[in-house]
């Protein structure tokens, strides 16, 4: 039988948070769940708890965790990613990690729990303003090429510490996700530079069936090579109805800007088309 449970805001700190988690493992019959979280002062411990508690719910398939701005930690992603490994129902998925204080070893842990959920059809994975750099990006991008099911991705990676490696890989994972047609990326803040934003292109040219696509890649050392490689590989993307690309803060003169937006026009099926290349 379908269940619900919420869990209201400002609920507990960690020392009795661990308690709730003993409560909602009970609810082994829990088909949607929606937890907000967020601003509660939770650590490894708790969250390490809720990943278990998590795991005993084999008959999910909604779930939306909102625990940003806590202090979860690898630990604690390691524990959810575990919890979510074991969820290998799970359909749809919303998972707010944002200011957690995660390195690469929690994000590692998250990727080998997507890895597990093979049913996903829907993904919002917001994880802005941790520590991740390039070995945390690439396990994150190994686990989402196990999601061959995929359809909706929103992927929220802004403000961390990821380089041209870890770009490339999470573009390798994407190019494997076959059934993609909605794509929000949010990469902004970080250190791809051309190379990165070549890797992420050519993973693009493979994804032909893309019909909507926002690209956030603000303040990434990205210049004029990375810009059209870019716009090259979005022109070939032929199905595209709706493409965001923003580069805003990256130094590109004004003839390299029109010649990006020349080739991202290529793809002829555009109805809408946002760029913004602006300093």
């Amino acid at each position: 039988m379908c269940q619900k449970k919420l869990v209201q805001k400002n609920v507990a700190p960690d020392l009795t948070f661990p308690l709730i988690c003993s409560a909602l493992a009970k609810y082994t019959n829990l088909t949607n769940l929606r937890l907000d979280l967020d601003n509660n002062q939770i650590g490894a411990t708790g969250a390490s708890s809720l990943g278990s508690a998590l795991g005993k719910s084999t008959n999910l398939s909604n779930l939306a965790l909102d625990l940003g701005v806590n202090q979860i930690g690898d630990e604690g992603a390691s524990g959810l990613g575990f919890g979510l490994a074991i969820s290998a129902n799970l359909l749809n998925l919303t998972l707010d990690l944002g200011v957690n204080q995660i390195g690469d070893e929690g994000v590692s842990g998250l990727g080998f729990g997507l890895a597990m959920s093979t049913n996903l059809l829907n993904l919002t994975l917001i994880l802005h303003e941790n520590y991740i750099g390039d070995r945390g990006a690439s396990s994150l991008g190994s686990g989402l090429q196990k999601c061959a099911n995929l359809s909706n991705l929103t992927l929220n990676l802004s403000s961390n510490n990821i380089g041209a490696i870890g770009a490339s890989d999470i573009g390798t994972g994407l190019a494997n996700c076959s059934n993609l047609s909605n794509i929000t990326f949010d990469i902004s803040w970080n250190k791809i530079g051309d190379e990165g934003a070549l890797g992420l292109s050519s993973a693009l040219v493979k994804r032909t069936n893309l019909l909507n696509l926002e690209l956030i890649f603000q303040e990434n050392q990205i210049g004029a090579i990375g810009a059209l490689d870019l716009g090259t590989a979005l022109g070939q993307c032929t199905n595209l109805s709706n493409l965001t690309l923003d580069l805003g803060y990256e130094k590109i003169s004004e003839s390299q800007q029109l010649k990006v937006k020349s080739k991202c026009l290529k793809s002829k099926r555009l109805v809408v088309f946002n760029i913004n290349l602006s300093w």
